[in-house]
């Protein structure tokens, strides 16, 4: 499970950040959120084959977070790309959608699937589920969280003492079932453990007031990687709180109350050429914070 930073800039890019992309890479399954202008060409670099794009989280509409999607499908669709391509955004993501392909005259090669999510669960297979929640700002915005099943692993050691090693039946227990083994009862919760699911949030544009904090904080807690905007440093607190965005600082407050592991600062303004002095800020209040950088792969 890998997290890559395809672009970290806020609405203006810059010669070292691209606008606003992620992709996240799951057991051979390659899945983006945002998809601002550039993020086909930063795919390239990342070394990522666009043909491994499954599906499409879009946080919203404003141009920095999805300019690259008529790019992106017209290269999906010259590469004789075979699946088909799910697209989960907010209220109005199937008109956006028509809109933008129609603005770029984008023929339709390949199949896509439009979903509009509101609140709750956006998608979910046997082994994991994304979650949606509305957030505050200009436009209606979505954070999402990627939830990974908890697991059964075996107890080897365990097991051994029933003389058991590679055998069929060890699938029964896997999936929570107890068996018999030799005249034995073996119950699945002595002959397993559970391997806890790994969790990635991902929180861009918004603004925050006490009630939306709350709730937030419900939605990503216990994170292993929280993703939040930081576009304003608590100089220009004034300014994040008018155009509806957050300080670094309020990126780390709100990660140590949630108790997330790692903090992602990301969408920095243009006005700052260089971003240590967020990521001061940030981990006066939440040690394990870091800015993220394009390109930047995490191992999760």
């Amino acid at each position: 499970m890998e997290l890559t930073f395809l672009g970290t800039s806020a609405m203006i890019p810059t010669k070292d950040r691209n606008h606003t992309a992620m992709m996240l890479l799951y057991e051979g399954e390659a899945m983006l959120f945002d998809c601002g202008e550039g993020t086909q060409r930063q795919i390239r670099l990342a070394k990522i084959s666009p043909g491994k794009i499954t599906k499409m989280f879009i946080t919203h509409w404003h141009g920095d977070h999805v300019l690259g999607i008529p790019g992106l499908v017209q290269t999906l669709g010259a590469s004789e790309y075979n699946k088909t391509l799910r697209i989960y955004g907010p209220k109005g993501t199937q008109a956006f959608m028509e809109k933008i392909l129609k603005a770029f005259l984008c023929e339709e090669k390949i199949s896509m699937q439009i979903k509009e999510v509101e609140e709750g669960i956006a998608d979910e297979t046997p082994e994991y589920t994304i979650k949606a929640m509305k957030l505050m700002h200009t436009a209606p915005t979505l954070a999402y969280c990627f939830q990974e099943k908890d697991k059964l692993k075996l107890n080897m050691e365990y097991l051994s003492k029933f003389g058991l090693k590679k055998h069929p039946i060890l699938k029964e227990l896997q999936q929570g079932k107890n068996i018999k083994w030799e005249g034995k009862a073996i119950k699945a919760k002595d002959a397993t453990i559970t391997k806890k699911g790994r969790k990635l949030s991902i929180v861009l544009d918004t603004g925050m007031n006490a009630q939306l904090e709350d709730r937030l904080i419900e939605f990503i807690n216990d994170s292993d990687v929280l993703v939040m905007e930081s576009t304003f440093g608590e100089e220009s607190a004034d300014k994040a709180k008018e155009y509806t965005h957050l300080t670094a600082a309020q990126a780390a407050k709100i990660a140590k109350k949630a108790k997330a592991k790692r903090l992602f600062l990301t969408h920095f303004s243009q006005r700052y050429s260089n971003v240590e002095p967020l990521k001061e800020q940030a981990a006066k209040i939440f040690k394990n914070a870091e800015c993220a950088r394009d390109l930047q792969k995490v191992q999760m």
